[in-house]
């Protein structure tokens, strides 16, 4: 009994520790993704000092200046990290994602991504993903979103029916519908004025004038 005790004090820490690191809600028995938390944790231990030392720039613009520069629709990359963290750049998850674009450390090595919690170098990441993922579905935005919540791979012409990630994909669009940029409104036509037509009758009447004699 101590034993079995003594071994499940490690898991109920780790968890504990995501949960409260990574500002989420983890059972403290979850056997799920294991090393991808621990690998979360351990990547947060080595960003932490630098961010005390240095803080953290505004989310929104440094967002809104990534997506113009990968060409992203105006938006989307905003609507979609506000989904994925609250914006919020230490956010861990249950599954060990982490970041504000929540990149699973699989994902982060292969975007070369080496501090997943430093906003910059993370919000890039997610952007090249993301476009990646609408150059893959030829532009289509909803199909895009769906790969990068539940990878490429599982997104075969229509978004996986899994209840998780169709939710996802349907509370991203919806506030990318509410807050992207609208174009301004085009200027009513000017209208033209009638002409008035030319009345045969003339406008003041002749005047009789007396007769010479």
């Amino acid at each position: 009994m101590r034993v079995a005790l003594c071994a499940l004090v490690p898991l109920v820490l780790l968890n504990l520790a995501v949960a409260f690191f990574g500002n989420t809600t983890v059972p403290p028995l979850s056997l799920s993704f294991l090393d991808e938390k621990a690998h979360a944790l351990a990547a947060y231990a080595r960003h932490r000092p630098s961010c005390l030392l240095e803080g953290h720039p505004e989310l929104t613009p440094l967002i809104r200046d990534t997506e113009r520069r990968h060409h992203l629709p105006p938006g989307l990359l905003e609507a979609l990290v506000e989904v994925e963290s609250n914006t919020e750049p230490h956010r861990i998850s249950p599954a060990g994602a982490m970041g504000p674009g929540q990149l699973m450390p699989s994902t982060a090595s292969l975007l070369r991504v080496k501090d997943p919690f430093d906003p910059a170098p993370a919000i890039d990441g997610s952007a090249r993903y993301l476009a990646e993922q609408l150059a893959r579905f030829r532009g289509n935005v909803k199909l895009a979103v769906a790969a990068y919540n539940a990878g490429p791979g599982n997104v075969d012409g229509r978004v996986p029916r899994n209840g998780e990630t169709e939710f996802y994909v349907d509370k991203v669009l919806t506030l990318y519908e509410r807050t992207r940029p609208r174009p301004p409104p085009r200027p009513a036509p000017a209208q033209k004025r009638q002409a008035r037509p030319v009345s045969a009758t003339p406008r003041h009447p002749p005047v009789d004038r007396p007769s010479a004699g």
